[in-house]
């Protein structure tokens, strides 16, 4: 199945020329790129040959900008100016970061459609400051490899949504990369792990990174990477581990209110003592602030674990929900793949190999091992390899959908399905002579609109006035291999269609996301006894308006007792639409059907006398 000798358009997939292309893990903390050379993926250098870059940017004097290590010195300094962790920010808004915000040492802008940072450059976003990482690595990448780039592949979160991926994309179009691919980390992860152990199997990816929690459920066999589930956490990371050490610190020295410059040196200062404590049974954090006031706290590896042990758990809890969404048990996982830096913390590693009963495999570098497994992938990509044969299955992580009549959510493409992805369902009009019909595309796993993500609305128009349920629109999902949306709908009789690419404004609340499944779960039953309610009353407002139409064209056929009684069962059942729940709503309905069955046969009968008068018996 050679799927994989791909090129760009335009451009020779000739065997014999080699491509360059790259694998880029955009990285919370740090940031790397990969490149597959001599038949090999490594992590390119810097000058110093450090395959590590801090991601950090300052914005200085005289336009000049700094990135990675000379950026990560200054922000002690220059706090406002020095921007890091900005994945934990981009496709998000400043009403998402909620209580998060305070303890960010930035001068943040108005939008409310997108992060603004206050720089002595002037408003900058997140996406500027990845694409700045994203240029720098850009440029190392074509001098270790000695030109240009035809293109990467960078990693994203599992779990990112599509304003994250968008805004990623943006990005590494801001720094001059054409993107092959984004590839989700942990699948990345496991082609590292597969190809270099060539292990078969079903396998657990958990990567713990700076920002983010990715877990993925994957069968490894010959030649095929299928993600079988995928769950997470988008706003859980080392960065929370050294944000729990900092408010202990704060605590422990009474201190309430710092300036950014303090407040950036003892976070440093905490990061620092975090990781040294996986290899020390305690460390020291020693500073000076400000103010005059002097820190001198030890701190025990036990006291740190003791302290940031509620947050090793909540790492668990998708661990499961993955393991149950792909059906098997922890005994049929042969190993553990652990990704990312923050994994290095030994309660981290013992938490999974006690959930697991087994040690994980950690015997490749959790900070390189995604951008090796980028860089195997954007090497096919590019068309360099075509001899050794293997297909990569990954799988969109929430259900898509759209909104039906009543504010009911009909899942089109339902979560895990494997990637790239289309599929198509059939819907119709509501109301007689609808011209047109209003799509709106949503995302998650509760059945009322309400409870979803609203990803994008559109409208198709020209729609044949017919009778209700007459019209047959035909509404096509499709999600490229990025996990990005393009939906279209068409008129089957006249073949009118419209269609839109969802790019949604950053600002979706990827805390709602993280708590999607979980949700879905907890409110199963609300959920479905909400649907069946919703859709009792649309069937009773269908009935309820085809009897007023009948009632208005042939009432004269009822006496006065009749026309009471159909009025009653009327009235019975708009008050039941009120206050009633799905099955009192049912009956009201049985029961006005059947109390119409007279009206409409001698309905039937006018009609029949009516096309029949005038004709002749053998004219029919």
């Amino acid at each position: 199945m050679a799927l994989l000798q791909i090129a760009e358009p335009g451009m020779s997939a000739a065997p014999h020329q080699h491509r360059l292309a790259v694998g880029i893990d955009l990285g919370t903390t740090n940031s790397l790129v990969a490149s597959v050379k001599s038949g090999s993926a490594v992590c390119l250098p810097d000058e110093q040959g450090r395959v590590t870059l801090p991601s950090v940017v300052r914005y200085c004097e005289n336009t000049r900008i700094e990135s990675g290590y000379d950026a990560l010195k200054a922000q002690k300094i220059d706090p406002l100016n020095t921007i890091s962790s900005a994945k934990r920010l981009i496709g998000r808004t400043l009403s998402d970061l909620k209580q998060d915000s305070h303890y960010l040492p930035y001068r943040f802008g108005g939008s409310e459609k997108i992060i603004e940072l206050q720089t002595r450059q002037g408003i900058k976003t997140p996406i500027d400051v990845s694409a700045e990482i994203l240029r720098t690595l850009k440029e190392r990448a074509e001098e270790n490899l000695g030109g240009e780039l035809t293109g990467a592949v960078i990693t994203v979160p599992a779990y990112f949504d599509d304003a994250q991926r968008q805004a990623t994309k943006d990005a590494a179009r801001l720094a001059g990369l054409n993107v092959l691919r984004l590839l989700n980390e942990p699948t990345a992860a496991a082609i590292a792990y597969g190809l270099d152990n060539a292990s078969e199997g079903t396998f657990v990816v958990y990567d713990l990174g700076g920002g983010t929690l990715d877990v993925s459920v994957l069968q490894l066999t010959k030649g095929l990477f299928e993600v079988k589930a995928t769950n997470g956490n988008s706003a859980l990371g080392g960065d929370d581990f050294d944000h729990r050490l900092f408010c202990q610190l704060l605590e422990q020295n009474g201190l309430s209110q710092l300036n950014e410059q303090d407040s950036q040196l003892l976070i440093s200062l905490v990061r620092a003592a975090k990781e040294s404590l996986t290899t020390e049974t305690s460390t020291t954090i020693r500073a000076t602030l400000s103010d005059g006031h002097t820190i001198n706290t030890t701190i025990t590896r036990q006291a740190f674990h003791n302290l940031t042990q509620p947050l090793v758990a909540k790492t668990i809890e998708p661990v499961k929900q993955a393991l149950k969404d792909a059906g098997i048990s922890k005994t049929d996982v042969k190993g553990v793949i652990m990704v990312g830096g923050s994994t290095r913390m030994l309660h981290v590693q013992q938490a999974v190999a006690t959930f697991f009963g087994q040690t994980p495999l950690n015997n490749l570098n959790p900070d390189q091992v995604v951008a090796l497994g980028a860089a195997m992938q954007a090497n096919i990509l590019a068309g360099n390899k075509s001899d050794e044969e293997w297909l990569l299955l990954d799988v969109t992580p929430l259900s898509l959908g759209l909104e039906t009549y009543g504010g009911l959510a009909e899942k089109v493409i339902p979560r895990n399905s494997t990637l790239p992805t289309a599929r198509a369902q059939e819907f119709t009009t509501f109301k007689d002579g609808q011209t047109a019909m209003t799509i709106h595309v949503v995302q998650g796993e509760r059945e009322l609109v309400a409870d979803c993500r609203s990803l994008a609305k559109f409208t198709l128009r020209g729609i044949p006035p017919m009778a209700a349920g007459a019209a047959r629109i035909l509404v096509t999902f499709q999600v490229d291999a990025d996990g990005l949306l393009s939906v279209s709908a068409r008129e089957q009789s006249t073949g009118v269609q419209a269609q839109i690419e969802v790019k949604p404004s950053y600002g979706l609340d990827d805390e709602t996301i993280t708590q999607m499944l979980k949700d879905s779960m907890s409110n199963a039953s609300e959920d479905m006894a909400a649907r069946a309610r919703t859709e009792a009353t649309v069937e009773a407002e269908g009935l309820i308006s085809a009897v007023q139409a009948a009632l208005a064209l042939d009432r004269d056929l009822l006496n006065e007792d009749e026309l009471n009684t159909i009025q009653t069962a009327i009235t019975t059942l708009e008050n039941l639409i009120q206050t009633g729940n799905a099955d009192e709503i049912r009956q009201a309905v049985t029961d006005l059907g059947h109390t119409t069955d007279d009206f409409a046969a001698k309905r039937m009968d006018r009609n029949i006398k009516r096309a029949l008068t005038g004709q002749k018996v053998e004219d029919i």
